[in-house]
């Protein structure tokens, strides 16, 4: 099976270049889910209810995300209600939402999917490792097909947890950083790894924010308002080809798509 994972999604920008490409990519792939990044949707920062409806309207099934999920206060009664947007698994107990879930192909196919997020450079969360080995054991009774975005920082900090849960999972995928990294492979017990998928937004940009204003903030170091920029607009993501039995990936490719 096909699974397609689109790295972080930036505001409108972003939002139209899933528009313009997904479905092409899952006519072309065999795409058999889709899942995405979409914490910075809502123009750069968080994700609203009306947007998140509108991912899934675009032909995204699972949505996941990182520190950004708590922006909008209006998502977080929707994140109880909505079992297919998922927060990273391993904030504090009682919040809102889920770290993981189990969702079915149009084949009837079961893969789950957990949301973790880093603690180097980030939040003092609870240990994403041990997080991820209480949600693996649970998910392994429904399917051996598991995908983990590891919203992160640091590349170390990813790479220690692909090779911490390679055989376990079928991809450990890194987001956060919004730069498309090149050392996507099969790791030897049979998980896909890529340090970051990239971003879906714009590349004429820093990270998906307008250029002009991220130089400011390093020039004058005052607080400056980010808005996201809409020049060059790219897809990135990461195309899995799992074993549909063993839950083993066989291949991982990267994608960049361009919107002309």
């Amino acid at each position: 099976m096909n699974i397609l994972f689109i790295g972080d999604i930036i505001g409108r920008t972003g939002r139209r270049a899933v528009e313009a490409r997904l479905h092409h990519l899952v006519d072309a792939q065999n795409v058999d889910l889709v899942i995405a990044n979409g914490e910075n949707s809502a123009a750069g920062f968080g994700l609203t209810v009306n947007i998140a409806a509108e991912l899934y309207d675009l032909g995204i099934d699972v949505i996941t995300s990182g520190n950004h999920i708590w922006d909008k206060r209006e998502i977080y009664d929707y994140l109880d209600r909505e079992p297919r947007l998922l927060r990273p698994g391993n904030y504090p107990p009682g919040l809102p939402g889920r770290g993981s879930g189990v969702y079915a192909t149009a084949a009837g196919l079961k893969v789950g999917v957990l949301n973790l997020e880093g603690r180097v450079f980030m939040n003092n969360l609870d240990c994403p490792f041990r997080a991820a080995d209480r949600e693996i054991d649970t998910l392994r009774q429904q399917t051996p097909i598991i995908l983990v975005d590891f919203h992160a920082e640091a590349t170390s900090e990813k790479a220690a947890l692909g090779f911490y849960l390679d055989g376990r999972v079928s991809a450990v995928i890194g987001t956060h950083t919004h730069v498309q990294t090149s050392d996507e492979r099969v790791l030897p017990g049979g998980t896909a790894y890529i340090s970051d998928a990239g971003l879906t937004g714009s590349r004429d940009a820093v990270i998906g924010m307008r250029k002009d204003e991220a130089i400011d903030k390093f020039l004058t170091q005052l607080p400056v308002r980010f808005e996201v920029a809409k020049k060059d607009p790219i897809l990135c993501g990461v195309l899995v080809e799992v074993d549909e039995v063993t839950g083993r990936a066989l291949k991982i490719q990267r994608i960049l798509e361009e919107v002309g």
